[in-house]
């Protein structure tokens, strides 16, 4: 059996108005980096390929975790969901989310438009799909662990092709993706299937609670 191994980023810049200001590790984030770096080190096996995205906040927290990736594949990099924001906005009068509450609402709306090409944003839907999926497939090998360092929304697309998600499920499960969590793919002869999803065990002690995030 083999496993790919999906790590969300450590929180990024909340406070951001556009992708390239947000890509970047809080404080918070370095440290949800360097937790999790430490408990891999002691309840890992080592892995036979690490890969992560290109952007800054996935650098940042391979670097927190103290690994070194064997390739920068900008097919793991995140969806820009500022782009589509602007785009659902002009096109639907849909509100830019002022808070997290906001951003629960916002999200399924804005993807089933994405999903039905009625908004592009900087890339369409099914190029989106098809990026996660070619680079899932290079990586799911039977007998092989592969590390791959990434974003939310990266993972979402990840589940929706192991579990055939709609549009309205995968929002749903973008949504309570912590910073630095962990998500776990079996690799079999017959396909990759979900085994594990959205651990935190870095964050589980009650003293790290209020390190817990998600945005």
């Amino acid at each position: 059996m083999g496993e790919i191994v999906m790590v969300r980023h450590g929180q990024a810049n909340t406070g951001a108005t556009s992708e390239a200001e947000y890509d970047r590790l809080s404080q918070l984030g370095h440290r949800q980096a360097a937790w999790l770096g430490e408990w891999m080190q002691t309840h890992e096996s080592p892995f036979d390929h690490v890969l992560t995205g290109t952007m800054r906040r996935h650098r940042e927290t391979a670097e927190g975790m103290g690994v070194t990736a064997d390739k920068a594949d900008d097919r793991l990099n995140e969806l820009d969901y500022f782009a589509l924001a602007r785009d659902i906005e002009i096109t639907h009068g849909l509100p830019q989310p002022a808070s997290e509450q906001d951003f629960a609402a916002h999200v399924p709306q804005t993807f089933a438009a994405w999903h039905a090409a009625e908004i592009t944003g900087a890339e369409p839907f099914a190029s989106f799909e098809d990026r996660i999926r070619t680079v899932l497939d290079e990586a799911a090998e039977p007998g092989r662990r592969v590390l791959c360092v990434t974003s939310g929304g990266v993972i979402a697309m990840a589940l929706r092709l192991a579990l055939d998600l709609d549009p309205e499920r995968l929002a749903q499960v973008l949504l309570p993706i912590y910073n630095s969590s962990i998500h776990r793919f079996r690799v079999l002869d017959t396909g990759t299937y979900l085994s594990s999803f959205n651990a935190i065990p870095h964050l589980d002690s009650p003293d790290r609670a209020d390190s817990r995030s998600w945005i």
